[in-house]
């Protein structure tokens, strides 16, 4: 009964721990996702000159779609920004200046690779050699303020995953080493016998391998759970959270606690091992 209670005392601490580094991961995860899709709504506008017609826009557009960084392209003709105009304003310049003011405009948006300044720059400077273009406009101070935090949260999360990795480390190893310091006794005598380290180690390294399979699936079941629950109350929380990113959590998740759990086993088999028979009791 005393070692069913450890075990089960043992899988519920691993199982919690377990869950706070799943937790840290798919929220890396999840920001990456969100950062990609706030980047590919960053966008490069493309103003066309006065003067160029219809048709030679259309085969910009088609030379634009063909480039590397591009991800889609927002075709905004002169009737549709005069349209918008006086949608949002609620007056035609038609009236008063007897012609449409506005030109051809392209909204470019580009790959989240690309969304940095460095690269928007590159971009902007090839735009502008095409005699079509008379200007291009992006906000850069957004993209360096998005691109500096994201930076900060990377940062943030990667010591918040650290610090719970040697936390976790620290907690299952005492949890394991009280369970594997129980049975000194039995790891005594089994040595006394004659019986070799590696064949004392076996059955307590695969008690540690079904506690990491144990723990692992019950803070893999808590996480998805918590997702689904979550989901019914707002469906656009699985538009960032995608499958993947639960498949590598949940793959993680099984790893770690596995890692974790055998290593601190054979450490702890190994030390009541090696103590003297003064030290046993």
């Amino acid at each position: 009964m005393a070692w069913t209670m450890q075990a089960i005392t043992s899988t519920i601490s691993t199982s919690l721990l377990l869950i706070l580094l799943g937790l840290v991961i798919l929220l890396s995860l999840t920001a990456r996702v969100v950062a990609d899709s706030v980047k590919e709504n960053l966008t490069v506008t493309v103003v066309l000159d006065d003067d160029v017609q219809t048709t030679e826009a259309v085969h910009l557009l088609d030379s634009l779609q063909a480039m590397h960084y591009v991800s889609g392209i927002d075709y905004i003709s002169r009737e549709q920004a005069l349209q918008e105009q006086i949608e949002s304003m609620g007056i035609d310049p038609t009236e008063f200046l007897g012609a449409n003011p506005f030109s051809i405009s392209m909204e470019v948006k580009v790959k989240p690779e690309y969304s940095c300044n460095d690269s928007l720059e590159w971009i902007a400077g090839e735009l502008r050699a095409s005699k079509l273009v008379a200007d291009v406009l992006y906000q850069k101070d957004l993209v360096e303020s998005l691109n500096r935090n994201l930076h900060r949260a990377s940062f943030f999360l990667l010591a918040i995953a650290l610090l719970l990795v040697i936390i976790s480390l620290s907690l299952i190893n005492n949890t394991v080493r009280l369970s594997v310091f129980a049975h000194r006794f039995v790891l005594h005598t089994m040595k006394l016998v004659g019986a070799k380290w590696s064949f004392i180690r076996r059955p307590f390294l695969v008690k540690g391998f079904w506690l990491g399979v144990v723990s692992a699936l019950i803070a893999d079941a808590v996480i998805f759970g918590g997702i689904y629950w979550a989901s019914r109350y707002d469906s656009s929380i699985l538009s960032y959270i995608t499958k993947e990113n639960m498949i590598i959590t949940g793959v993680s998740v099984l790893v770690i606690g596995l890692v974790l759990t055998i290593v601190c086993t054979f450490f702890s088999v190994t030390h009541c091992l090696k103590m003297r028979v003064s030290e046993l009791y």
